[in-house]
């Protein structure tokens, strides 16, 4: 598979060694040099790769996304940030039968912390003692606070809580992510955590979710899927 990688920071990066490894080629890579070049241009660059995955920065995003569809080329968006241009983007590509896949987070561990977050809301929910609060913490350099998977935990809690969740947001040192949701009741209080160690986590789903869209039309939201994409790469393993 030849990927094109659209962003060179720590995500981008981690993403480029761990497809390397895989035995993938890196077609091209989208620095920030590059910010100034028409979307046309980045077209043009991206012919030849199988797919593309971006790991920039939220303003880029709709023109990344115009880019690849140009081009034909699916791509994958790991970037945070850029969720009220969503209805703008998905318009690009269904409208150019492009493919894009794109997520708050492509841990896999997160997603399935989605579902198990969802799950002890519905039940809790049903006791009106209870308030819900949601607290994250990243490293000094991400910029979006609160970061996109406290706010799909704030989505995903919201529906049984409502909008008032509030969400607390920490940005110090090399913290690469930490998300916890708590339920505060009368007697007692419950906590669920996720710890990212590393991005491993990251560029691994981004890329289980690269070799699964290729080929395909649409929009899609990695927690959608993931089920789907796991079991593309079962397959594929046996």
């Amino acid at each position: 598979m030849k990927v094109a990688l659209f962003g060179q920071g720590g995500m981008g990066s981690m993403v480029e060694a761990r497809a390397r490894d895989a035995g993938h080629q890196i077609a091209v890579i989208f620095t920030d040099r590059d910010a100034g070049r028409s979307v046309g241009d980045i077209a043009t660059a991206l012919q030849g790769a199988d797919v593309a995955v971006d790991f920039s920065s939220g303003a880029a995003v709709p023109d990344h996304v115009r880019a690849c569809v140009q081009a034909g080329v699916p791509l994958v968006e790991g970037t945070t940030g850029w969720a009220p241009r969503l209805a703008e983007v998905r318009k690009t590509v269904e409208s150019g039968r492009g493919a894009l896949v794109y997520g708050a987070n492509f841990s896999i561990g997160v997603n399935l912390f989605y579902r198990i977050v969802a799950t002890a809301a519905e039940q809790l929910g049903r006791d009106p003692s209870y308030g819900a609060f949601i607290e994250e913490a990243h490293h000094i350099r991400k910029k979006d606070a609160p970061s996109g998977t406290a706010l799909k935990l704030k989505e995903i809690v919201a529906k049984v809580f409502g909008d008032g969740v509030s969400v607390a947001s920490t940005r110090a040192g090399n913290i690469p992510g930490t998300h916890r949701v708590g339920f505060d009741g009368i007697a007692d209080q419950i906590t669920l955590t996720h710890v990212a160690r590393s991005r491993e986590g990251f560029a691994a789903g981004a890329l289980l979710a690269a070799k699964w869209v290729v080929g395909r039309k649409g929009v899609y939201e990695f927690t959608q899927v993931l089920d789907e994409i796991l079991g593309s790469a079962k397959e594929a393993g046996r």
